[in-house]
């Protein structure tokens, strides 16, 4: 599994005055396709935090393409980029729900972090699961 999708609907307190599905709402959509993309993988990130280990957000970026607006379903699509020694870099893809039309592409890169906020390696576990993930990916 390289990429998972996850489907909810725009309810109106995510919405403007317009109806429109406000912007800072597809960040909070990228959080859960991401962690529905980890816990896939066999990665609970509450398990992650009770082993002392963070990922907090180190950068972002969201192309907006066309709104979602009240009671859409949207699809939330996660993959991962790449995975380095203390950070991973997840992308993102938010459509309707019949995949006609991509919404908003993004992505996020986080690092690792220790209960003393010191950039670290994560668990070999969770390492070997992500590289495992990666190297079955076809290469682009």
């Amino acid at each position: 599994m390289t990429a998972n999708a996850v489907k909810i609907r725009v309810i109106y307190a995510d919405t403007d005055a317009m109806g429109i599905a406000y912007h800072t709402n597809y960040i909070r959509w990228f959080e859960i396709g991401r962690t529905e993309l980890l816990r896939e993988m066999g990665i609970v990130y509450r398990e992650l935090e009770s082993e002392g280990f963070y990922l907090p957000l180190t950068e972002l970026h969201c192309h907006y393409l066309k709104p979602a607006r009240y009671d859409d379903v949207i699809r939330i699509e996660a993959r991962i980029n790449y995975f380095r020694r203390a950070s991973i870099k997840f992308d993102y893809e938010i459509w309707d729900e019949k995949r006609e039309s991509c919404l908003v592409e993004g992505s996020t890169i986080h690092a690792f972090l220790n209960r003393e906020g010191k950039i670290v390696r994560p668990p070999r576990a969770i390492a070997d699961k992500i590289n495992t993930i990666l190297s079955s990916q076809p290469k682009s």
